[in-house]
Order: C-alpha cells, then structure tokens, then sequence
C-alpha cells in the first residue's frame, strides 16, 4: 500500500481518508492519547505570522490545524486545503468551520499565486505523497519571504530498546482501533506501514534545504516516531 506511486497513490489514499473521514479526529486522539494535539500547537507556534495576513494549511484533513492558528494568531485568516472532499465536508460541520477558508487542492499542485501567504503549515501530509520534494518546494513556492514552513510528521521509529513496543503499538494497536472505531482496519494498516517507510527526519531537513529553505531544524516527540520540521523563505531564492 505505502510502496504504490504516481496517480495510484494518489488515489488510494484520496479513497482511503474519504472512506475514514467521519471518525478520523476520534482516532487521532485514541491513537495519540490526546498528544496529537499538543504536537499541533507546537508546530503552529513555529510560525509567527504578522496580523492581517493569511497561512495555509495543506493537507488540512478536517481542519485541525487550521482552527489552532486562528487561535494562536486570531488576526490571521487561516486556508485549509486538501484533496479529499470528504475530509472538508467533516472540517465545515466542525464549530469553527465557518471561521477558515475551505479549498479542494492537491499538494502537488496548489490553486494559489505565488508568495501568497505569510505562513504554510501541514499536519501528516508528507508521508501520504508520492513526491515529497516537489510539494515542499510548491509550497515554498506559495509562502511569503520571511515566512515560515513547518510540517508535522511521523517518522520511522528509532532503533532501541523501545522499537518492539512502537511496533507493536503501530502494527497491533492502531489497525486494532480502526477496525473498532472506524470499521477500517485496512486504513489503519497503511498508516503505520506508511510511517515505517517514510523518510527520516534528517531526511526531510535535507530535502527542505535543497528546494532553498533555510535556518532549517526539527525536534522528534513522541519517543522518536513524530517530528516537527520548520524552515524560513528568504527574501532572495
């Protein structure tokens, strides 16, 4: 599933979350214990952006993101984006739905001018696209000079003495939750498999450097199996 390519990829992935949408943000909190949303608050925080501007989230599921950076940063309008028109469906019936601009987009291929936003964040993306650089480097492309790109991700689990325990929580626990939860067990073995198989975060620096981020970093939570990464435009690319 995580091996397959191109518009394959693509469009298992588009079906997989349109079929899990409706319990997609329980099982982010099962699956977490609650800690996805901390990571969230973190990764929005990285961004800094000045009041009246706007910040895109790409791959913005139901809107998590979104709604933490109107919360963080209420004098900014928040764009959700992503490609599964069901997982917007879910975002606009939230509280806060109204209060976000809702766009059906690929993250290959955003419907936005160039430096369009002082600030671009995703949550979970990277690791479902079949390109990773080109879609860093397309939303590179969208930010603002001085704006700041983070992404919020798995990444494989370390080696150690904690690596039977992260895999049997990945490869036991969470099909185990989907199926109950979500009447999914598929999905929910595509999720770990997908992480497993990931780029590693050092991996993803070096990708965020090549397309011309700078003042690149990262930080793992989570015993090494999540990483947030954030990088700067310059004025000059």
């Amino acid at each position: 599933m995580s091996q397959l390519t191109g518009d394959a990829r693509s469009n298992y992935v588009r079906r997989m979350f349109g079929r899990i949408a409706g319990r997609y943000d329980l099982l982010n909190r099962v699956m977490t214990m609650g800690q996805d949303l901390r990571w969230r608050g973190e990764a929005v925080r990285r961004l800094s952006p000045a009041d009246g501007g706007r910040v895109l989230d790409v791959g913005a599921g139901t809107g998590d993101l979104a709604f933490e950076v109107q919360r963080q940063f209420p004098g900014v309008r928040a764009v959700a984006a992503d490609f599964t028109a069901e997982m917007i469906a879910v975002g606009r019936r939230r509280t806060q739905g109204g209060t976000v601009d809702w766009v059906v987009a690929d993250a290959l291929h955003l419907p936005f001018a160039d430096s369009s936003f002082g600030g671009v964040i995703s949550g979970f993306l990277l690791r479902n696209l079949g390109d990773v650089e080109a879609s860093i480097s397309e939303q590179q492309r969208v930010l603002q000079a001085g704006g700041q790109l983070v992404s919020l991700d798995t990444t494989p689990p370390p080696a150690g003495m904690l690596r039977p325990l992260i895999r049997f929580h990945l490869h036991t626990v969470i099909p185990t939750l989907g199926r109950v939860l979500a009447g999914d067990a598929e999905a929910y073995r595509y999720l770990p498999d997908s992480t497993e198989h990931f780029a590693t975060a050092e991996a993803i620096a070096d990708r965020m450097t090549a397309v011309g981020m700078t003042a690149v970093g990262f930080v793992r939570r989570m015993f090494g199996t999540v990483a947030i990464h954030w990088g700067r435009k310059d004025a000059v690319q």
